[in-house]
């Protein structure tokens, strides 16, 4: 007789009953937890503390006897060959299942942040990037697609996308976010939230929260911030994915905020995620996260006592091993000193999602597609290639071009240095495969075919004679090969300095997991590498690729191109840039400073953290955020508002946006809130719509955007959202210092007090075209 939790026809939560009545403590317990396979202390770190917590594993059949909740990076553990990690996996699941009383399959998760990290797989361009696109619908294609090739292998989870706001871009992870605004970052991480769910993988919405401001821009530090900042700023994009993305996993974040670790946080993890926006997926610790409440927060004097913390709070699994959720965690509960129905509680969940997933059903089989079509899988397939190529076309930003220079149409000699200029490695994150863990294996293959920007500049300028100088390392004081670079730029008629970063993990980089910065001065000597450069009497342009923002105050090339660590297509999507074949588009997601001291800030901030008469410190930027320059221009035009609407309605902003040049090019249109006097401080300005729009020469498009009060609302003094009657103030424009047009509107009638259930998006409408006009 089939078991009623196999059966696929009962109700989901009568299955998961009828299993959790079966299961005993340690049974329980397993399901709370998940085992890396494969990783050892000779390895570099690719999580903190990993080296501290790689104990020797127990044999395979002791270890899952009473079952097992996850398996932990298969493919992104070891550069494996994607057939036969998928066989693993099929074998490893098969084996679980007949070493266990009721033969639960565990979830395998990947880490899947610029591409699916895995040997082989298509490396994309940074969620800064996608954060320079401006474009959700590429950004939820690109997901789906990544999704589809996950599941095609074996894998249930991805652990993506990173929702934090970049608050101080001394951070090492700030190339992990999509950008400063968290309008922006909410509806591009809804948007790849959408995309990979609906490959059927579950996403994973880190890190759940406040990890991004933390002190100093240093990795695990604390966080100190209002309820005000923290539930206007940092809370709303990981409401987006949610409601909007269908998120069904969140993933604690490593940070303390104002002295309580989030991982022991009931009020957010329970109270807020799930009592009042009504959550109902899993919650996942970060790597070592439950471990860290002991080692590192020091609020636990045991794993057990972590593990009691962690599990009260809502945590439902321990990753990426077990240390905490098994037998010390079965003591306590035995003890009478945690009560089995917290356990219980994270039982059901995690077995819920399994159940939807398939995993309990009868006839459940491991193999994947992959392993029953048998054939080499590609994991770098011309789709996502193009999409590839088409994320970093559109990442691209074009911050300067004063002096004319681009495109260079007639390139006879090009002198190409910098230390990023013939390195593969600079054109991808810490999260990428090759940097995350190929530096490991020197002795295997990169994986995807890549140009560096040497190699694609010589594609893309087949006529001219390029020639090529390191001139310094991304970091180090060594100045002795400068001359040499300075030798090749002085006969070239362009030079093409490729400056930025190298994406490394703890230290091992200038950038990504660990890897933060003193300040936001260029790395290493480039910095004196660039100004002997700008002393020549040669036109140079500056190329960045890198994590984050510099300051490039200092410096004024003849041209900037700022590409965020652009993926497996990145350089010839900035050599098609430099040609002119590419016409950018790109738009900053964060702005660049003047001065490597004058920041960290935002563009989000109130009167006071801007500049004025009160202290001698300028903080304004070198390039604003959302600021992006184009080979074409654009006429905003025939502005339309209505003078009010009521604090429950909506007003809908219009205008014309025309190509007045002679080339094909793409604008983004930037809608802009200011909220001139409010109960509390409020930013000068705030993105609360955009629309991409890809326009012919002459060609015109209407764009109308339909404002909701709701998008007016924020956390009053009472620490309730509100949405205040009153005058605002309407701003459209192209950068959030470009604003072409401003209208005062009232908002009528009561305030009211909003919730999760407000409107959380500005929905655009374009109608194009709209008849030509020369």
């Amino acid at each position: 007789m089939l078991n009623i939790w196999a059966d696929p026809g009962k109700p989901t939560g009568e299955r998961v009953a009828a299993l959790l009545a079966e299961l005993t403590l340690e049974e329980k317990l397993a399901q709370l937890v998940g085992v890396w396979v494969g990783v050892s202390e000779t390895d570099q770190e690719v999580a903190p503390a990993q080296h501290e917590f790689a104990e020797p594993l127990p044999p395979w059949d002791e270890l899952t006897k009473p079952g097992l909740g996850q398996l932990t990076r298969v493919f992104g553990t070891g550069p494996i060959d994607p057939l036969v990690g998928a066989k693993v996996l099929a074998e490893t699941q098969r084996k679980l299942v007949a070493n266990t009383r009721f033969g639960i399959p565990a979830m395998a998760h990947e880490e899947c942040l610029a591409g699916f990290t895995a040997w082989q797989a298509t490396v994309f361009p940074i969620p800064l990037a996608w954060g320079a696109s401006f474009d959700p619908v590429t950004v939820e294609r690109m997901a789906r697609e990544v999704g589809l090739v996950m599941r095609d292998v074996g894998v249930h989870q991805g652990l993506a996308p990173v929702l934090d706001v970049s608050r101080d871009p001394r951070w090492g992870r700030t190339e992990e976010t999509i950008g400063e605004d968290p309008y922006l970052v909410g509806l591009l991480g809804a948007a790849y939230t959408k995309g990979l769910e609906s490959s059927g993988i579950v996403a994973t919405l880190k890190h759940f929260a406040g990890y991004s401001a933390s002190r100093g821009g240093r990795n695990h530090a604390p966080v100190h911030m209002g309820p005000r900042e923290f539930a206007d700023v940092v809370l709303p994009p990981f409401e987006m994915a949610l409601r909007l993305g269908g998120a069904r996993s969140v993933m604690h974040s490593y940070a303390e905020v104002d002295g309580v670790p989030p991982a022991s946080d009931e009020s957010l993890l329970t109270d807020l995620l799930r009592g009042q926006w009504g959550f109902e997926g899993v919650v996942v610790a970060d790597y070592f996260g439950v471990s860290f409440l002991e080692t590192s927060h020091a609020i636990a004097g045991s794993p057990g006592e972590a593990a009691a913390l962690a599990l009260a709070a809502g945590v439902d699994v321990e990753l990426p091993s077990v240390r905490c959720y098994g037998e010390p965690l079965a003591e306590l509960v035995r003890s009478g000193q945690v009560e089995e129905a917290l356990v219980d509680r994270a039982v059901v969940r995690v077995l819920t999602q399994k159940c939807e997933l398939g995993l309990l059903d009868e006839g459940w089989a491991p193999e994947s597609p992959a392993v029953l079509r048998g054939e080499p899988v590609d994991l770098d397939p011309p789709a996502l290639r193009d999409l590839a190529r088409t994320m970093a076309e559109r990442s691209v930003v074009l911050l300067d071009n004063a002096a004319g220079v681009l495109p260079l149409r007639d390139a006879g000699k090009l002198a190409v240095v910098g230390p990023c200029a013939d390195d593969l490695l600079a054109l991808m994150g810490c999260y990428a495969f090759p940097n995350h863990v190929g530096v490991q294996h020197p002795e295997i293959p990169l994986g995807v075919e890549m140009d560096t920007m040497v190699q694609a500049v010589l594609k893309e300028f087949p006529a001219a004679t390029v020639t090529n100088a390191k001139g310094c390392e991304v970091d180090g004081d060594d100045r002795s090969a400068i001359e040499d670079a300075v030798a090749i730029a002085r006969d070239a008629d362009v030079v093409l300095a490729v400056l930025g970063d190298r994406a490394g993990l703890f230290g091992r980089g200038t950038s990504g997991e660990g890897c933060d910065a003193e300040d936001l001065s260029l790395p290493g000597v480039q910095g004196d590498l660039l100004e002997a450069l700008l002393a020549l009497d040669v036109p140079v342009v500056l190329v960045m690729l890198s994590g984050r923002p510099y300051a490039l105050g200092p410096y004024q090339p003849a041209a900037v191109v700022q590409a965020f660590f652009p993926g497996e297509e990145g350089a010839g999507a900035v050599a098609g840039v430099l040609s002119g074949r590419v016409n950018p588009s790109g738009k900053l997601p964060v702005q660049v400073p003047r001065g490597s001291g004058g920041q960290p800030t935002t563009y989000l901030h109130p009167p006071l953290g801007g500049p004025g008469g009160v202290s001698s410190v300028d903080p304004s930027p070198a390039f604003p955020f959302g600021h992006g320059l184009s080979y074409t221009t654009f006429e905003l035009s025939d502005f339309t508002a209505g003078d009010e609407f009521p604090s429950d309605g909506e007003v809908e902003v219009s205008c014309l946006v025309r190509n007045t040049g002679d080339r094909a090019g793409a604008e983004v249109v930037q809608l802009y809130l200011n909220d001139p006097v409010a109960r509390v401080t409020r930013p000068v300005r705030q993105l609360v719509g955009f629309a991409r729009i890809d326009l012919e020469p002459g060609e015109a498009a209407e764009v109308a955007f339909r404002l909701h009060a709701d998008r007016t609302s924020f956390t009053g003094r009472d620490g309730k959202r509100v949405v205040e009657t009153g005058e605002i103030v309407l701003q459209v424009g192209c950068s959030s210092t470009d604003i072409r047009w401003k209208q005062s509107v009232r908002l009528t009638g009561e305030s009211r007090i909003v919730g999760y259930d407000r409107v959380l998006v500005t929905p655009v409408s374009v109608t194009s075209p709209v008849p030509t006009r020369r």
